[in-house]
């Protein structure tokens, strides 16, 4: 289902001029404000879980996720490069995977590692607040780039679609109103970061069983319609 070249040019496409900035800018945002808040306030786990559940998890994650997500895929299709790769005797599926498999790869590396080493700096790790977290943003990587992927496949304005998800419904919605709070990646990520944490470090509204069943069910079925929609835009395209 991997397929290395395909795998080659997805690395190549997403870490470009202009994404590579971006990806690199958020995590580095995070850094530095996890450094200057220590420096200046010292270590206090609230304000660490503030700014790693707030900025890093409620924001920085879902954007990385939206970059990656939409960047494997999104631009061969606006630009028609996708019917080369499509003319090369791999299957549909294997190419959705393999590009499903470099943006969680990229997410995680962007979006995970960065609020490892915040949490590190935030707090030295006090409650496991920083391990939760970043194991938190690394299954948060899995469902955002499965879902931001499937826009890509479905229209040619994913980025917007993805921007309005991750600052509105993520950062907001998902965040304030309370019944909104079980259809958010964000809180199914917690429920699992919940799990490594302290006792209380963490806090979801989402019980684990129902995160994992969310989780896995919006990565598989996004997975699965992205192939679909692929192999319906080759039909088109021979027609």
């Amino acid at each position: 289902m991997f397929h290395p070249t395909v795998a080659r040019l997805t690395y190549r496409a997403l870490l470009g001029r202009r994404r590579a900035l971006i990806l690199f800018a958020l995590p580095a945002l995070l850094v530095v404000l996890a450094v200057a808040v220590r420096v200046l306030a010292g270590a206090d786990d609230a304000t660490a879980g503030g700014i790693l559940g707030g900025f890093a998890l409620g924001t920085m994650v879902p954007l990385i996720g939206v970059i990656a997500g939409t960047g494997a895929i999104g631009p061969e299709i606006d630009d028609g490069s996708v019917v080369y790769l499509l003319a090369k005797p791999v299957s549909r599926p294997s190419i959705i995977f393999t590009k499903l498999l470099v943006a969680i790869g990229v997410t995680v590396a962007f979006s995970a590692l960065p609020v490892l080493l915040a949490g590190f700096l935030l707090n030295g790790n006090s409650q496991q607040m920083a391990v939760g977290y970043a194991v938190a943003a690394a299954v948060a990587s899995v469902a955002y780039s499965a879902l931001f992927l499937l826009f890509g496949t479905i229209t040619r304005h994913a980025v917007v679609f993805g921007l309005v998800y991750a600052l509105i419904w993520e950062a907001f919605v998902g965040t304030l109103i309370s019944g909104a709070k079980t259809l958010s990646i964000q809180q199914w990520a917690l429920a699992v970061g919940q799990k490594v944490a302290a006792e209380g470090a963490l806090t979801s509204e989402v019980q684990l069983p129902l995160a994992v069943c969310l989780l896995v069910g919006l990565t598989g079925a996004a997975t699965w319609y992205a192939a679909r929609r692929l192999k319906a835009l080759t039909l088109s395209g021979e027609e």
